[in-house]
């Protein structure tokens, strides 16, 4: 059935479009009456959109984005949304941004219908808008556009039951006042207030920064003491935390739930569907401190990280070239490893790296020799990809999030030479000396591993280095029992080796909670992995085979350490020569200096997203070459492929030869 005048709300107008389906029915009929109301009142009538009739997540025609970003009332299945309204003009946001932001947080079914193309059918006319609802939306927008607040009528109240004192996680980034989306529920009547961040990717955002060459990088940052490397705690920024977890438009997701039984810390967490090579995937982003507050603070902080890590948050800055083209101008992939040539073979979600096929890049920076660089998008934003780069499932390794590039780029580092590390142990079966906890200084360290205690686990740390200065710690935790969720390990890496162990044994609080539940859900399927390694395919796999009692048998050369030693002991060399200075710049060109010396160069890209930047945020991905990386699944384990894995313990001194195939521990690794 076909119309001449029927007109898709958010559509440009055409002849003989296709009828509406029932959602953008009632839009055009509230529009309607909306319009009469604006006539009797003698006001502008609001443009209406509709929002879930369409996948907004890819750009609209012209007209059709045009008319989406003006509207001012929105509606949806269940809800009618008024706004943006308020807000500095710094802060501004449209119609596109509520509706991408909205979107992205719907359920997996919601999701999949809109973006995949999925047949849909009409069932009925929906929603129901009685005259009430009509006039209760009339007067919120009448509300939403008064310039002041008459006395005794307040304005649209936040959520929840009245309004909440102003309080620093509900003050805009950069103190600019952000936008406002008022929530009509259509089913019950209540009405809700959440600020609204403008979507970089909105068609009608302004074209802001893009990353490219960084000026005069890395520069100096005075740091506090020596020994802090962090420039502001947590707590120092200015988070939007209503517009960044809310059920509305919320940038990182709905909401944010505290784990109050947990015994070992204070869990916060998030999570958010976002769409990457397999499909959706549920992120969740978590803050696990000693304090609701400050996990909090550590949650959204974590969020934001992978917001910007997953995809690419900044228009244009992409070049789509092959490396034979590029040449020495670009980061040759398979100097950051391939997976085995049978992988290739069986696995047909991936492909082999061909250098002469068209893939994306994006502009990188070398620390070790001062020049810009192309690196393969694929190694920098790690949900996104297209079918020409699929030769590799990259994850978050090197990824940091700071106050400015010098110290996101510190800690990317550190989390580069932890993880390599750790690889290096477990499949180079290194013999580790064990750290003796009782000897540490912090009150901190002894209040965790007593907590670790009431949960029936022993923890050990171990040292982890290997042909690298840089203090990196094992933590193992072994339940006592030998019961369900018998292993758990975790690592960390710092200049201050204390704060390296405090770093793994943290870590591993946050599992000890869950992990023999999470053995105890899925017997069976464990136990077909420790049979069949290849049946390990994703991240939380690796953890959780190791919750099994028979996996004790491959950790050998963990429980059974060839010294114990206090880390006074341990450390001592490090101590002598460990960076000292107040200058943050300094401590990354030595750790960029350590790298070179084990034939590694160090490439960052910023992939800081534009809401980031207006808190005063920084997120890079740090690649050094050649360094063993984390890989999840037992068939796509790039270390196992590389020269590193044989060649660093010779080079550290630990064995007079390279390691041979024979003595490489075939055992997916335990990191969480």
């Amino acid at each position: 059935m076909t119309t001449d005048t029927a007109v898709r709300p958010g559509s440009a107008p055409g002849p003989r479009a296709v009828a509406p389906l029932p959602l953008e029915a009632a839009g055009l009929a509230l529009e309607g009456r909306l319009a009469v109301r604006a006539a009797r009142d003698g006001v502008p009538a609001p443009r209406v959109a509709v929002i879930g009739a369409a996948d907004v997540l890819r750009r609209e025609a012209p007209p059709a984005a045009a008319r989406r970003a003006a509207a001012t009332v929105h509606l949806t299945a269940d809800a009618v949304l008024i706004g943006p309204w308020g807000g500095s003009t710094a802060a501004a946001a449209c119609g596109c941004c509520l509706a991408i932001r909205w979107q992205r947080l719907r359920t997996r079914t919601e999701r999949d219908a809109l973006e995949t193309g999925l047949a849909r059918t009409a069932a009925g006319a929906w929603p129901v808008l009685p005259d009430f609802t009509a006039d209760a939306v009339w007067a919120l927008v009448r509300l939403a556009a008064a310039p002041a607040e008459p006395v005794g009528v307040p304005r649209p109240p936040a959520s929840g039951a009245g309004a909440p004192a102003p309080d620093r996680s509900s003050t805009p980034a950069g103190g600019d006042a952000l936008p406002r989306v008022t929530r009509l529920d259509l089913e019950t009547g209540q009405v809700s207030t959440v600020p609204l961040l403008a979507d970089p990717l909105c068609p009608h955002a302004p074209h802001g920064h893009t990353p490219g060459e960084p000026e005069d990088f890395p520069v100096s940052r005075e740091k506090a003491a020596a020994d802090r490397y962090r420039l502001r705690s947590p707590a120092g920024y200015d988070l939007p935390a209503a517009a960044l977890a809310n059920p509305v438009c919320g940038v990182l997701g709905v909401g944010t739930w505290s784990d109050v039984t947990s015994p070992t810390t204070a869990p916060v967490a998030g999570s958010v569907f976002m769409r990457g090579y397999a499909g959706l995937t549920d992120v969740t982003w978590s803050g696990q401190s000693h304090s609701f507050t400050a996990s909090r603070d550590l949650a959204f902080l974590e969020g934001l990280e992978r917001y910007a890590g997953t995809h690419r948050r900044e228009r244009g800055g992409v070049v789509t070239d092959s490396y034979d083209n590029l040449g020495e101008a670009a980061l040759d992939p398979r100097d950051c490893g391939l997976y085995a040539p049978e992988t290739y073979r069986d696995d047909p979600m991936i492909a082999p790296f061909d250098p002469s096929r068209p893939i994306p890049w994006v502009q990188g920076w070398s620390l070790r020799d001062d020049r810009p660089v192309l690196v393969p998008a694929r190694l920098v934003y790690y949900s996104a990809g297209t079918a020409a780069d699929h030769f590799v499932f990259e994850c978050s390794n090197g990824c940091a999030t700071g106050s400015c590039l010098e110290e996101a780029v510190l800690f990317g580092l550190l989390e580069l030479i932890e993880r390599d590390a750790f690889l290096l142990g477990w499949y180079g079966d290194a013999r580790l000396t064990e750290i003796d906890l009782g000897a540490c200084r912090s009150p901190v360290l002894r209040a965790m591993t007593d907590r670790a205690a009431l949960c029936g686990y022993d923890v050990h740390a171990f040292d982890n280095r290997v042909d690298l200065a840089v203090p990196v710690v094992t933590g193992l935790a072994v339940r006592r029992d030998g019961g369900p969720g018998t292993l758990a390990f975790a690592a960390g890496a710092a200049f201050d080796p204390e704060t390296a162990v405090e770093a793994a044994v943290s870590e591993i609080l946050t599992y000890l909670p869950h992990l023999p539940r999470q053995v105890t859900e899925r017997p069976a399927e464990l136990a077909a992995m420790a049979e069949d390694f290849s049946l390990v395919r994703r991240l939380p796999d690796h953890a959780a085979l190791f919750g099994l009692p028979r996996m004790t048998r491959y950790v050998g050369s963990y429980l059974e350490p060839v010294d114990v030693r206090p880390p006074a002991e341990v450390y001592a060399e490090w101590e002598d020569r460990r960076p000292r200075g107040l200058d943050l710049r300094d401590d990354v060109l030595w750790c960029t200096g350590e790298l070179a010396r084990a034939g590694c160069d160090v490439i960052v890209v910023d992939q800081t997203a534009p809401e980031q930047r207006a808190m005063g945020l920084r997120t890079v991905c740090t690649i050094a070459p050649g360094l063993l990386p984390i890989d999840f699944g037992w068939t796509r384990q790039r270390a196992l492929t590389m020269p590193r894995l044989r060649t660093a313990q010779r080079r550290a001194g630990m064995r007079p030869d390279d390691l041979r195939e024979s003595e490489v521990r075939r055992v997916p690794h335990p990191f969480p």
